[in-house]
């Protein structure tokens, strides 16, 4: 692992960060108050290959990695103008589909991912089943021509923006009989499939939905890789969601720094800046002290993922996005404090930051559960729940 990223990397920072100042908070704001979605972005950066950094070239994507992706989603959130669907759909959806999809699967799905003209939701959470993914109660039924499928989702993100929903549920073992893991593609116009929103305080042109499936059929290829792998591949796609959090977050507390620290530069009371005052100084150094180490984190995060090491990047992923989220909440509310009733105002677009920020510690894993995993895979400690 290298502490100095490549020309490369460097190169594609520099020219995302130039399409996100041109788009910003305001352009966001704006797409919320209109209940609207962030197309022209989302297209924009589907054109230059943005969306698409991680997926195989000979998909269509840049054949880069789950690192490559984290600096795009880093750099738009740090513009002010974050794209919560590329969590979803080219990091949990297309690192799946590209290591475990079958041939048809890839050539089906893949290009349009990278290119940002399909986009696919991720399915998990369930009412009753919250953090346990063991208790998923959709099930894929085997028939003569391919599966049916039953079950329930909440919290799901871009339902009404995606062409298809990967699905996890569960499926018999025809051995056994009992239920294992499953991943499925269901096509958003699927007959038996069907969502509402669910009212959220989140200020983001992504809604929340509540699915409903009831006896949706599904051909035989709908499965994604191997039944008896479920696990094996649902992890293969929460590590770069972990990761992508991290970086959504990093993205989200930067804005707020750079924001706070150009207004203690430029504010001035009595005779001089504020932030020549400790008392402003002091927060906004321990601010830039924990952002550092959550983007160490998050890079090493990556690297690892990158690198093929699933269980080391399955550690760094949770202790990633564990610091990230805990820093972005922490930066931004010192942002609020450092800038007084402006950092309430509209204008200078840090308040609508606290929902997002204070999110990110629960979803898409809660705080409590990687201290959990934390506590056990880490220090050994037995297991507690």
């Amino acid at each position: 692992m290298n502490f100095h990223e490549s020309d490369e990397r460097r190169a594609l920072r520099a020219a995302v960060a130039e399409l996100g100042k041109r788009y910003g908070h305001r352009y966001m704001r704006d797409k919320v108050r209109t209940d609207g979605r962030a197309t022209e972005l989302w297209e924009e950066a589907g054109r230059y290959g943005y969306l698409g950094v991680n997926i195989p070239a000979e998909y269509g994507g840049g054949g880069g990695g789950i690192a490559d992706l984290a600096a795009v989603c880093e750099e738009l959130g740090a513009a002010g103008c974050p794209l919560l669907l590329m969590v979803v759909s080219p990091a949990i959806c297309g690192s799946i589909i590209a290591r475990f999809g079958t041939d048809a699967q890839k050539q089906r799905w893949l290009p349009g991912i990278a290119d940002g003209t399909t986009t696919m939701a991720f399915g998990i959470t369930e009412p009753e089943a919250g953090s346990n993914s063991h208790n998923l109660t959709t099930t894929g039924t085997r028939t003569e021509d391919g599966w049916v499928l039953n079950g329930r989702k909440v919290f799901i993100s871009g339902v009404d923006q995606a062409d298809a929903v990967l699905v996890v549920g569960r499926s018999a073992d025809a051995r056994t009989g009992r239920l294992k893991p499953a991943l499925f593609i269901v096509p958003t116009d699927a007959p038996g499939f069907t969502w509402q929103p669910i009212e959220m305080e989140l200020v983001a042109p992504e809604k929340q939905f509540a699915l409903f499936l009831d006896d949706v059929a599904l051909p035989a290829d709908a499965l994604v890789g191997d039944e008896d792998a479920g696990l094996l591949q649902l992890f293969a796609g929460l590590n770069p969601e972990r990761i992508m959090v991290a970086a959504f977050s990093l993205g989200m507390a930067r804005q707020a720094l750079d924001t706070a620290v150009d207004y203690a530069k430029t504010r001035t009371v009595w005779q001089g800046p504020i932030g020549a005052h400790q008392g402003i100084a002091h927060p906004l150094a321990v601010c830039a002290i924990e952002l550092e180490q959550a983007r160490l984190l998050t890079q090493k995060a990556a690297w690892l993922y990158d690198a093929g090491d699933d269980g080391g990047a399955g550690e760094a992923a949770n202790m990633a996005k564990y610091a990230a989220a805990e820093a972005a909440a922490r930066i931004v509310d010192q942002s609020i404090q450092t800038l007084g009733g402006n950092g309430l105002s509209v204008d200078y677009g840090v308040a609508a930051l606290l929902v997002a920020s204070r999110v990110a510690r629960v979803a898409p894993v809660s705080r409590e559960m990687i201290l959990n995993y934390v506590a056990q895979h880490t220090l050994g400690l037995p297991r507690s729940y």
